[in-house]
């Protein structure tokens, strides 16, 4: 899809749709464009190998006078505070491509020049690119600002359970 050098003088790398579809194929930002199943599927199976490898560590670090109830819960914030940071990295990246996509300008750099230009967009590039920011781009958005939500309501519950149990 990329754009004739002659409409477009951004290089190729740097054009919206071109980030888009990069970032969509990434290893990490795939996972949001995931099925809602499979996306819950990819989330528990990471929860649950963070878990598994943080436990022996935390039970190494945390003196032996917890119970291990307080050493799960402790676990679980550990492992929702580096949930937090993914979703908080996952929402940063959508949120760039889709300032990139709906924006009537775009900013680029030509190898070799450090001064930046503005490019503005044709009214067909303009359409397509807010199309696909606005359909494609903004439902990965939500699903990380609700995985941020969830997450800073999740480590707000362990913290209360943990401190209960320290009593």
């Amino acid at each position: 899809m990329p754009i004739s050098k002659k409409i477009c003088p951004v290089p190729f790398d740097q054009q919206p749709l071109n980030e888009y579809l990069s970032l969509k194929s990434s290893w990490f930002f795939s996972w949001s464009t995931l099925s809602l199943d499979k996306y819950f599927i990819k989330l528990l199976t990471i929860f649950m190998f963070i878990s598994i490898a943080f436990m022996p560590l935390l039970r190494y670090i945390v003196s032996k006078t917890y119970s291990i109830w307080g050493l799960v819960i402790l676990n679980i914030l550990i492992v929702n505070t580096i949930f937090l940071l993914i979703f908080i990295r996952l929402y940063l990246g959508w949120s760039y491509v889709l300032k990139r996509l709906i924006s009537a300008t775009t900013f680029y750099e030509e190898s070799g020049w450090y001064d930046g230009q503005l490019w503005v967009k044709s009214p067909e590039v303009l359409i397509k690119d807010r199309l696909v920011g606005f359909y494609e781009v903004t439902p990965f958005l939500s699903r990380a600002k609700y995985g941020i939500l969830i997450s800073i309501i999740l480590i707000l519950l362990e913290k209360v359970v943990y401190s209960l149990l320290l009593r």
